[in-house]
């Protein structure tokens, strides 16, 4: 009677590795850049899918223009999103931070106090979304309640406080410089497209170029770590909802420019968008790998798929059946990807097979 084979695991990663080092496209497409390229294309794709489906009404330029214009907003919600995600964390209340934002900046009060100085609105909005995100920084960090939790009840708790804010009326906004400025364009391009492109710039910079961005990929590769290594992780978790917090704000100002009028009701469900850009973007739920091309990439993506759908007038059961489709196929990949990974890194000199 033979005994059964038994492989070893890290023999059996050594293998995989070398088998994939021989193949250039699983090596290309295994990587941060391929990922990246994956996603250009499944784009890239669905723009010839929209053009053949649609014709003209997809590919003229004023449609382009509306699909950036929709993008910016949730855009730059995904990118404050991104980074929380890479420390490890999670913000569900993005949405109502946003919806709260835009009933502060749109207060009569404020807007008669902004007549001569539009940017006091601005101000005001981010300022709100800071504030936020700094309870949330400071249950998690330091009343140590997981930021599902804690962020699920800044959910709740701060689409409650734009109701009672607002009275539940919607404030609408008259504030002609804060409009003009916000519709105006630049090189026939809108501002607000402008804006997500600046913040994806810099958020890029801070996450890749920035001792910032490095404490949060370790802190999300493994926080004790972090910590050992001398990185203040409760301040710096505290920073990073601020950070998502701040960008909900400015959310909020550039959807006030779009509808005019201020309510509690902004932002439902951007937190759900949001996540789903993220993750699709290549950014891994569990913490310790980001990227904000991934997350603008992600977010054009699903930008793009919901003008299809509109265009060839399907119905929006049908766009969230792709989207969950799409969800739960970049879930996989990342899970695959993961897998091989940590593989990787046991099997190499130092590492241990359990």
């Amino acid at each position: 009677m033979s005994e059964p084979t038994i492989t070893n695991t890290a023999d059996a990663t050594q293998a995989d590795d070398a088998a994939a080092s021989h193949n250039p496209a699983k090596r290309i497409f295994a990587s941060p850049a391929g990922r990246s390229i994956g996603l250009m294309i499944a784009l890239l794709l669905l723009v010839v899918v929209g053009a053949i489906t649609a014709g003209d009404n997809f590919m003229n330029v004023n449609n382009l223009l509306v699909i950036l214009r929709s993008a910016s907003v949730i855009g730059v919600v995904s990118i404050g999103v991104t980074f929380v995600i890479t420390a490890g964390g999670i913000d569900l209340s993005v949405g109502s931070v946003l919806g709260l934002a835009s009933v502060l900046a749109s207060l009569g009060a404020i807007q008669t106090a902004a007549s001569g100085f539009w940017p006091l609105m601005v101000f005001v909005a981010v300022a709100g979304g800071i504030l936020a995100g700094l309870v949330n920084g400071l249950i998690i960090a330091y009343g140590n309640v997981v930021a599902f939790m804690a962020t699920l009840a800044m959910l709740v708790g701060a689409r409650g406080v734009a109701e009672l804010v607002s009275q539940r009326h919607t404030q609408i906004v008259d504030n002609k410089g804060f409009l003009d400025f916000f519709r105006a364009d630049l090189l026939g391009i809108s501002w607000v497209v402008w804006i997500f492109a600046i913040v994806a710039v810099l958020a890029w910079f801070l996450l890749n170029r920035t001792t910032f961005g490095r404490r949060t990929v370790a802190i999300g590769g493994n926080a004790t770590a972090a910590r050992l290594a001398g990185v203040n992780v409760k301040r710096h978790t505290v920073y990073l909802y601020m950070l998502s917090g701040a960008t909900a704000g400015i959310a909020a100002t550039m959807l006030l420019s779009r509808t005019t009028a201020g309510t509690s009701t902004h932002g439902q469900l951007y937190e759900l968008d949001a996540i789903a850009a993220v993750v699709v973007g290549g950014t891994l739920l569990v913490g310790g790998r980001g990227t904000i091309g991934g997350t603008v990439l992600g977010v054009l993506l699903f930008q793009t798929l919901t003008n299809v759908f509109i265009q060839n007038n399907l119905s929006t059961s049908v766009q969230l059946v792709a989207k969950g489709i799409i969800i739960v196929a970049a879930v996989l990949l990342q899970q695959r990807f993961a897998n091989r990974d940590r593989g990787s890194a046991k099997a190499a000199p130092g590492g241990h097979t359990a």
